[in-house]
């Protein structure tokens, strides 16, 4: 038997190796034998994972100095990790796309969803925004980028390289534009029947949240003739949705007056600016001035940033959840839709619906849960991993 060409890793003897076996991509540093060799591994060097008794469990990425000590690659130990290899992961996820979504707008590489761990790419047409967040794909930019445009005829690739994941890995913060130009202006995206402005040079994330869009959809249907309020707006998310089809109005509140322009000019774009308002605020003292103001809608919308980014800031995190949904209650008319969200993966599903009724209590509303969403086909989730499945959306119908 010939020599891997790769050093290994080993798993400590009470490590129960069954975890990885069955499915999870990530081995803890905490899990690893790690001796003066096995801290030697310069971060990003391919790496066998062999279990206590030398068993070899696949073939991966190390950081042994970070929390997260390997990334698995490939179960198969002989697996090339090269042009081709990365090609065909590409490929696996541009067929699924293409599969479910009809116009080029959509999350491309969703990193272990798609099999290329802490790697993200938005589409935006003929523009693609890459999220490089591991060291091994830092070391491979140039081959990613002529393999991206090669399998989607893109004009200009964006490096968006200002994720907190990046600090973890030791990696600096930066953007580029590794193949065209920079786009000039925002990029127009269409999404259920209206056009958002993404600003992928200076926006959050990279410019657009498409993970919402199934959310939008639901919200959209509810939203014929009513009065909607958008809080956490951002671009205008689910606020643009509605007044495409058929909300009376729609008032986008946030913090950041650069994404509520961009919300005006979607509205624009769109040909709904005459029944679209904006309000730039705190969040939460906006949401008590409305509810002073004597304000009321048929449907409310909360999808605010990740409030337990982190298990050390779970309990945080769900009193601001609660208090979010209390706030909204007071906002929304009797037999009205509230719609509360998290990006949280540190807030499971059950935490965070646990924190919304808790608030909606609070404001002595009578709910009925009719909507529990998630993200889209672009974002797969990794059944092993929760941090794929960040996204929970709890639609609530307030009894009259």
């Amino acid at each position: 038997m010939q020599a891997s060409p790769f050093p290994v890793l080993r798993l400590k003897p009470k490590v129960d190796a069954r975890r990885i076996r069955h499915g999870h991509p990530w081995a803890w540093a905490d899990d690893l034998v790690l001796d003066r060799r096995s801290r030697n591994i310069a971060p990003g060097l391919l790496v066998i994972l062999e279990d206590a008794e030398r068993a070899p469990l696949g073939v991966g990425v190390a950081t042994v100095e970070a929390r997260i000590g390997f990334r698995m690659l490939d179960r198969d130990t002989d697996a090339l990790i090269d042009d081709d290899w990365l090609g065909a992961k590409l490929k696996a996820a541009l067929d699924l796309r293409a599969r479910t979504h009809e116009a080029p707008f959509y999350r491309l590489v969703h990193a272990e969803g798609d099999g290329l761990p802490g790697l993200i790419v938005d589409r935006f047409g003929d523009t693609l925004v890459m999220q490089p967040n591991a060291v091994w794909l830092e070391e491979r930019l140039d081959s990613l980028a002529a393999l991206l445009q090669a399998q989607t005829g893109a004009r200009s690739i964006v490096k968006n390289a200002t994720s907190r994941a990046r600090a973890a890995e030791g990696l600096a913060e930066e953007m580029a534009i590794l193949l065209g130009d920079a786009p000039e202006g925002p990029l127009d995206v269409p999404m259920n029947g209206a056009v958002y402005k993404a600003d992928v040079m200076g926006g959050q994330k990279t410019g657009l949240f498409f993970d919402q869009r199934p959310n939008h959809a639901f919200a959209a249907r509810l939203a014929q003739s009513a009065r909607v309020l958008d809080v956490f707006s951002h671009v205008g998310g689910f606020a643009l949705a509605c007044l495409a089809h058929g909300a009376a109005s729609a008032l986008a509140v946030d913090a950041s007056t650069p994404a509520l322009e961009l919300a005006r000019e979607g509205a624009e774009a769109s040909g709904v600016a005459d029944r679209f308002e904006t309000r730039a605020g705190d969040a939460f003292d906006t949401m008590a001035a409305l509810a002073e103001e004597g304000a009321r809608f048929d449907v409310v919308i909360c999808d605010p940033p990740a409030f337990a980014p982190s298990k050390q800031a779970l309990q945080q995190g769900l009193r601001a959840y609660e208090r979010v949904a209390r706030l909204a209650a007071d906002l929304v008319t009797p037999g009205g839709i509230a719609i509360l969200c998290s990006c949280s993966h540190a807030a499971d599903l059950e935490k965070f619906r646990a924190a919304c009724l808790r608030g909606l209590g609070r404001a002595g509303r009578d709910p009925r849960l009719i909507h529990t969403g998630f993200a889209g086909p672009d974002h797969p989730q990794h059944p092993a991993l929760t941090e794929t499945g960040y996204l929970k959306v709890l639609g609530f119908r307030l009894m009259p």
